[in-house]
């Protein structure tokens, strides 16, 4: 049995049966920040179209979508709205049209599962030393060109190995190895928003935690309900202009923006990544505007993580990100007066380390994706000088 533990960029394919995909899983555990697990059985259909059984068990109505006359279908989960015709898909091809009911097709159908720090997510307000386990199905509803894990995200459920994991055995694993949190993650949540739904009532009913990592691409009711039941969300803010999304997400901002302030007025603990990328979103006025555009309309306390890129997918032709370039962007930030900016996939850089804004002590200190102090009252306070510090730092 080869339990094949990678980089977090690209996703193994790691053939195993279901008792051996859960051990190999729970096992990564001792090798926190290696990579993540992905399994395959022989129940799950193929690339090739092979298919030892129906795939009947990852199969439910969807629960985002209006009926259409001809048996079409109106999806309502994205802003795609995409009108899908019997026999057919949505964009994001998980969901699909049989007869006028409208299906998805990976619920607990698990692509990839892994136990993370989170640290990793990256969530720094969040129960910083613990672990999540870390579950994700295919697909996704954009396509960006610096996909990290292009190769589940835009792929077809038929198309990448996976295994069935229910939600009350996510649950049960998550509990069973002591991690707080169960984290949907690696390709986009708001595919697989009915197993996300569900697997959070069932961590819930077993006293664990539920939280997304999210483009935040989401109609406003479907996020109510789907991320309504996370305890913390951290979105990723891809860029602050529409030019980027349409050219390089094939997207629209608007959308996650209208998704950033919904998550703020539901009270949901929100933080945001922002991936820099040299010459597409690294302009100082973005930079600027993206400050001043969450202290207006977040306030603040939301911690904001300038993300350092490498070259990945569709967009191999661009450098690393220079570290000069996110120091500069966190400078404009702090500027502007967020309290909370985080530079990101730089290990051992300062700016990774939570500070008080009131008495400038160090708080969390972090060694690549470990905290290893941290000082914040059971309050949430300062220790030093008393300040509130925003956040959820304690299970």
């Amino acid at each position: 049995m080869n339990c094949g533990l990678v980089s977090a960029e690209n996703v193994a394919r790691v053939p195993l049966d279901r008792r051996s995909f859960l051990k190999c899983a729970l096992a990564s555990g001792a090798a926190l920040g290696a990579g993540e697990l992905t399994a395959s059985a022989a129940s799950v259909p193929t690339a090739s179209g092979g298919q030892a059984q129906s795939d009947a068990q990852f199969t439910f109505e969807a629960k985002f979508y209006q009926k259409l006359e001809y048996r079409k279908i109106k999806c309502k989960l994205c802003p795609r709205e995409c009108v899908v015709g019997d026999k057919e898909r949505g964009y994001c091809g998980v969901r699909e049209n049989r007869g006028g009911v409208y299906y998805t097709l990976v619920h607990s159908r698990v692509c990839a599962a892994h136990i993370d720090p989170i640290e990793k997510k990256p969530l720094f307000h969040y129960l910083p030393g613990t672990t999540a386990f870390s579950i994700a199905t295919a697909g996704c509803n954009v396509n960006c060109k610096f996909c990290q894990n292009w190769d589940i995200s835009q792929s077809r459920p038929e198309e990448v190995p996976a295994q069935y994991l229910s939600p009350h055995q996510a649950a049960g694993v998550a509990r069973q190895y002591n991690c707080p949190s169960i984290a949907y993650t690696y390709s986009e949540p708001v595919v697989f928003a009915e197993y996300l739904m569900d697997t959070a009532d069932a961590a819930h009913e077993a006293g664990v935690r539920s939280i997304v990592v999210s483009n935040g691409y989401m109609q406003h009711d479907s996020l109510e309900q789907a991320y309504g039941k996370m305890d913390a969300v951290k979105i990723d803010l891809k860029a602050f202009t529409e030019s980027y999304y349409a050219k390089v997400v094939t997207g629209q901002l608007k959308p996650v923006l209208d998704s950033l302030v919904t998550l703020r007025k539901m009270g949901k603990w929100t933080e945001i990544v922002y991936l820099v990328l040299p010459t597409l979103n690294d302009d100082d006025a973005e930079f600027r505007g993206l400050a001043q555009w969450i202290k207006a309309n977040l306030g603040p306390d939301v911690p904001l993580h300038f993300t350092q890129f490498h070259p990945e997918y569709l967009l191999k032709n661009l450098p690393i990100t220079p570290v000069a370039t996110l120091e500069r962007a966190k400078a404009i930030a702090d500027a502007e007066g967020l309290h909370y900016v985080y530079i990101g996939n730089v290990p051992g850089h300062p700016a990774q380390n939570t500070y008080c804004p009131q008495c400038r002590k160090m708080l969390v200190e972090r060694v690549g994706f470990t905290a290893s102090q941290m000082s914040i009252r059971k309050d949430s306070t300062c220790p030093y000088c008393g300040h509130s510090i925003p956040g959820i730092w304690h299970v």
